[in-house]
């Protein structure tokens, strides 16, 4: 039984990158901008809110100097992508090159251990909050299952959690919503209207470049205690997959980013086990994660109906 809620709760947490990169893919790419960047965006926060952290013994420093690394990377593709008119998938793989590269480099340069960052003291980590009262539950036998499972994360585990309704209220309620939803499928009429569809999507980029600095930030920080090359391990591949899978929904989205939580976190506390008698390889359960990406990708990617103008730059008209 308690190999189970270890399973269900560093679901949880595994989650938690998956939804902050999906979130942010979705406000991308509803108003038009195709987001494959979020991977790098992601590295790279996940480097600099490590690196902040050993050198300041600060968690929330970290985040901070990795949210506005993040929006900046950001700015860089939505200056290519709105500005310049060029191909948003080309930018967003040179992002992901660009941030691997990089996060390497400063790495070797300033901590000389390979690229890794030293191993970041407890205020340095966001750590599972400490509710009072809810630790002396922790024994009981529904009661305890529930708080191990729901009510032992940091706070940006529930800070990601919160985005989802807030994210589809705000696309589906809100003016400034509505008006991004149109930019993705109409902007000339948008532009018609007297809006700018600049200014619209350069909103919607910074977002998304908020939410992958947290979501680095959460990687190296609490899901870990520094930084190794490549940490983030295809996670912003898997948000977009869940992206498309969830047909750019934010409920869906969340469904999907659970699946692929619960598959990571099957991988890891099931190596060396047997599963109904079974002695199933590392290596396979290390790549069902992966798999079902492919899976999605294929099977979905047909089915699913992206923005009217994703990826499609803007010309004004004269």
């Amino acid at each position: 039984m308690d190999l189970y809620v270890e399973i269900l709760a560093s679901t949880i947490r595994y989650t938690v990158p998956l939804i902050l990169a999906c979130t942010a893919g979705l406000w991308s790419e509803r108003s038009g901008i195709v987001d494959i960047g979020l991977e790098g965006k992601m590295l790279i926060s996940a480097f600099i809110a490590a690196s902040a952290s050993a050198v300041y013994g600060s968690a929330w420093i970290g985040l901070l100097l990795a949210i506005l690394v993040s929006v900046c990377f950001a700015l860089v593709h939505g200056y290519a992508a709105i500005n310049q008119r060029g191909n948003q998938v080309v930018s967003g793989v040179a992002i992901n090159m660009l941030a691997a590269g990089l996060a390497v480099v400063l790495g070797n340069e300033w901590f000389k251990e390979g690229g890794r960052t030293p191993a970041l003291p407890p205020e340095g980590r966001f750590l599972p909050i400490e509710i009072p009262g809810l630790a002396s539950l922790a024994d009981v036998p529904v009661a305890g299952t529930i708080v191990k499972i729901f009510f032992m994360h940091s706070i940006l585990a529930y800070v990601a959690f919160i985005l989802v309704p807030l994210t589809a209220w705000a696309l589906a309620r809100t003016r400034f919503g509505l008006r991004l939803r149109a930019v993705g499928e109409n902007p000339h009429a948008v532009d018609t209207a007297g809006i700018s569809v600049a200014q619209l999507r350069y909103s919607a980029v910074i977002i998304a470049g908020v939410l992958c600095g947290i979501a680095g930030t959460f990687i190296s920080t609490s899901l870990s205690s520094s930084f190794v090359r490549d940490i983030t391990a295809g996670t912003g591949f898997m948000a977009l997959a869940a992206l498309i899978f969830a047909n750019w929904r934010a409920w869906p989205a969340l469904g999907a980013c659970l699946l692929f939580g619960f598959l990571q976190a099957s991988g890891t506390f099931l190596q060396g086990k047997q599963v109904f008698g079974l002695a199933i390889p590392v290596q396979f359960i290390n790549m069902l994660p992966y798999l079902l990406t492919v899976i999605l990708l294929a099977g979905f990617i047909g089915k699913s109906i992206p923005p009217r103008a994703s990826g499609i730059p803007y010309t004004k008209d004269r």
